[in-house]
């Protein structure tokens, strides 16, 4: 996911969409497949193993060295020109490649470099690819992308839930990355080009986020999948947890459970503040203290511990700014309307509040 301010006062979004295009894109993903893992198998046998001394250690390790200036322009050309050979697909697609492979090898060596990957070539297996500007353009509600000189395949954009800038352009596009299901559209905005989007206060639930705008109405965010994540984590991590204090195969298995856990509730927090970002001009948040939370049920005080309200939170603070998101109070909130701010004095825990100003009927399960 792609979500930054840069230096200009730019902000990019990274909004995905499902698209039907998958069996005319095929050819074309397994072909720019096969050229990532080409230029990937090119470096690497351009690679020579160093031993240098482990900082602090009395150990060496093997570090990857290159034989050639890969980055060197004749090296890249001449790298260019053997994909291009028989290639049948327009040139562009051949650059993105070998920029993505030069991009998953250092990805790979800073981790090799850390300890965290083998001595193995990296490989890529999923199918994708990384269009470069030059091949895409906007065209109303459809994205053309070209796929050989004259050829193209259209994307229909009519159903996405994220705007596009005021002004269509290419310029206003970063890289999209397509794959057989769907397609990722980094969409750059001026500081204030969602400024005209209304501020939403967000309730945070165990299952849901409800917000609530005047100009937009209710809107809710199903997280199951998220809280899925930790559900199955958990029982996994409880198979080995006993065994962690006795044994170190243990304790490296349940450190991978939960590495594996943090990173796939962070792609579901990451896609639930984007749809949060793309819908709002500024953020309200309840700022929700789990301490005070917990009472004597396990199965609770379990379904609290593994909320991610604060993860949520600092990511869309992170990417708004502090002063689009606000943390609101939530004491006394659940007694004051919503729409007209009339507050209820005798709600005393009831499932339904009812206004007696504006009629507004907010129900416990689903609001209206």
């Amino acid at each position: 996911m792609c979500a930054h301010k840069g230096s200009q006062g730019v902000q990019c979004a990274e909004n995905s969409l499902k698209h039907e295009r998958g069996e005319e894109l095929l050819p074309l993903l397994l072909a720019y497949r096969d050229a990532v893992n080409r230029v990937l198998e090119e470096l690497w046998n351009s690679i020579e193993w160093e031993k240098e001394k482990v900082k602090g250690k009395k150990q060496w390790r093997l570090i990857p060295k290159y034989k050639v200036d890969i980055k060197s322009k004749e090296y890249k050309k001449k790298l260019r020109e053997s994909l291009l050979q028989e290639w049948p697909y327009a040139a562009h697609w051949v650059d993105s490649a070998i920029k993505t492979a030069y991009s998953i090898l250092k990805s790979w060596r800073k981790n090799y470099v850390k300890g965290d990957r083998r001595r193995r070539r990296p490989t890529a297996r999923r199918l994708f690819v990384r269009a470069k500007q030059t091949l895409v353009k906007l065209e109303d509600e459809r994205l053309r992308v070209t796929v050989k000189p004259d050829e193209y395949v259209y994307i229909d954009l009519t159903h996405r839930y994220f705007p596009l800038p005021s002004e269509v352009s290419s310029a206003g596009l970063g890289e999209p990355v397509i794959t057989p299901e769907k397609v990722h559209l980094p969409v750059h905005y001026e500081d204030d080009a969602q400024g005209g989007n209304p501020s939403v206060a967000w309730d945070f639930n165990l299952l849901s986020l409800d917000g609530y705008s005047p100009e937009t109405g209710w809107v809710r965010i199903d997280t199951k999948k998220l809280a899925s994540v930790h559900i199955s984590s958990f029982e996994k991590r409880r198979s080995v947890q006993r065994k962690a204090s006795r044994s170190k195969k243990a304790r490296r298995v349940l450190s991978k459970y939960s590495n594996r856990e943090r990173n796939r509730a962070r792609k579901h927090q990451l896609e639930i503040a984007r749809v949060i970002q793309s819908m709002c001009g500024s953020v309200g948040l309840e700022e929700l203290k789990k301490q005070g939370m917990y009472t004597r049920s396990r199965l609770w005080n379990r379904m609290i511990s593994r909320s991610d309200w604060r993860g949520i939170t600092r990511i869309l603070v992170g990417r708004l700014g502090e002063a689009r998101v606000e943390e609101l109070d939530p004491y006394g909130s659940s007694s004051y309307c919503s729409r007209c701010g009339w507050h209820n004095k005798d709600l005393n825990g009831a499932d339904v509040f009812v206004c007696k100003e504006c009629a507004l009927r907010i129900g416990s399960s689903t609001p209206q």
